[in-house]
């Protein structure tokens, strides 16, 4: 059995697939990754032992700027990314049982694997982006809803009308180019009728009732065993421990002194500070000998050793804090991230920053939510709860579809 996994992401959007990909490989499987030929993805999967197949333009050549993208930035994305699946997947599906597909709305991945008559499956680490009758779409290039309109229903139709706007000429001209007919709702054709929803379900709990058939299987971890470098051992056996700050993959919408502002908010709590540069570049902002800067490391082995987790709030780095058993502290910027940041607080394992720019101020009181004694114990008390195994849950679900459905080319 042999199964291809796609994505078109961050790193949070890949390291998930290549723990999906161990799990099938355990289980006897082939697993391949078609991703953003990223060097750090490329290693990455390489360190997992997964073939890869790259596809698109890197993200950090969209992401990584010192703007956020535009709305021509994301319509032209969108068809670039429908034009790279539609050229690169049926080559990188060849011999494969089925096809599952992530990240940024993967419009073309389900068009090929029925050209190729192998079954299609949707997978999300959120909910975010799924049509709610409890909470209105996020935003999303194109035209805005009325800031009048509160009725679920209508924005969530306006959002698949975006959806539309984005994707639906350059998925209908490949499709056309096949002899497919057209599709009039690109959301819920890449959606399909059953999802995986790869997410714990403490930390994200899903309740709600559409149309879409919502199978969670818990997060998709990726089981790391690197040691950490010499260089922060010795840093994080020298003193106390530390409360570490990272933003990932996230750049482009981050305040140009939020490195700053942390680091004097960490301070005034008389704590170290371990900086994660990630593709923002976070940097020093002095020589003194309680800050530490590091590059990509080992996070499940760093977590347990530091004070808390100063972070953006994406799911990857929530989940793994929160199996850890670190009090966190949540500056969301994007997506689904004021969520992550909401669910910690109601979880009582951390503090859930107010907006995406920090201040001193607002910085160093969510701080001090998260480094009091009660919020350490209830982190350690929530840990035990987060599952491990959602990789193989989803590796089994996956191979029984591939075994049983064969979907006419």
């Amino acid at each position: 059995m042999r199964v291809l996994l796609t994505s078109w992401g961050s790193r949070g959007d890949i390291e998930p697939l290549a723990g999906l990909a161990v799990a099938l490989q355990d289980l006897g499987a082939e697993a391949v990754v078609c991703a953003p030929p990223e060097d750090d993805f490329t290693a990455l999967l390489d360190r997992a032992g997964v073939p890869m197949v790259p596809f698109g333009p890197t993200v950090r050549s969209i992401v990584a700027k010192d703007r956020p993208p535009t709305m021509q930035d994301a319509f032209r994305l969108a068809a670039d990314l429908v034009a790279a699946r539609f050229a690169t997947l049926p080559e990188a599906a060849e011999g494969c049982d089925a096809l599952l597909a992530t990240g940024l709305m993967p419009a073309g991945a389900r068009d090929v694997a029925d050209e190729l008559g192998i079954p299609y499956m949707l997978a999300t680490f959120h909910t975010f982006g799924l049509p709610s009758r409890h909470f209105p779409p996020g935003k999303r290039p194109g035209k805005p809803s009325s800031a009048e309109e509160t009725d679920l229903k209508v924005l969530w139709e306006e959002d698949a009308q975006r959806v539309n706007a984005l994707y639906g000429e350059p998925l209908n001209t490949h499709r056309a180019a096949l002899g497919l007919p057209p599709v009039d709702d690109v959301r819920g054709h890449v959606h399909g009728d059953r999802a995986l929803l790869a997410a714990d379900p403490l930390l994200c709990p899903w309740k709600d009732k559409v149309d879409l058939e919502l199978i969670q299987t818990g997060a998709w971890i990726l089981p790391d065993t690197r040691p950490l470098p010499d260089d922060l051992e010795a840093f994080l056996d020298a003193g106390e421990p530390p409360v570490y700050v990272g933003f990932g993959s996230i750049a482009a919408y981050l305040s140009p002194d939020v490195a700053a502002t942390a680091v004097q908010a960490i301070r005034a709590h008389g704590r170290r500070v371990l900086l994660a540069r990630g593709w923002a570049g976070l940097d020093a902002i002095d020589d003194r000998d309680d800050c530490f800067v590091t590059g990509e490391v080992n996070q499940q082995a760093l977590f347990g050793r530091v004070a808390a987790a100063l972070h953006h709030g994406g799911a990857g780095t929530t989940t793994t804090a929160a199996r850890a058993g670190v009090p966190q502290v949540v500056v969301p910027q994007i997506a689904d991230q004021p969520f992550c940041a909401a669910r910690v607080a109601d979880l009582g394992i951390g503090a859930a920053h107010d907006g995406p720019v920090p201040t001193l101020e607002s910085l160093s009181a969510a701080l001090g939510t998260a480094l009091a004694p009660e919020t350490a114990a209830r982190a350690e008390t929530v840990a035990g709860r987060i599952r491990a195994d959602g990789a193989t849950v989803a590796a089994k679900f996956l191979l029984d579809m591939a075994g049983r459905e064969k979907p006419p080319a």
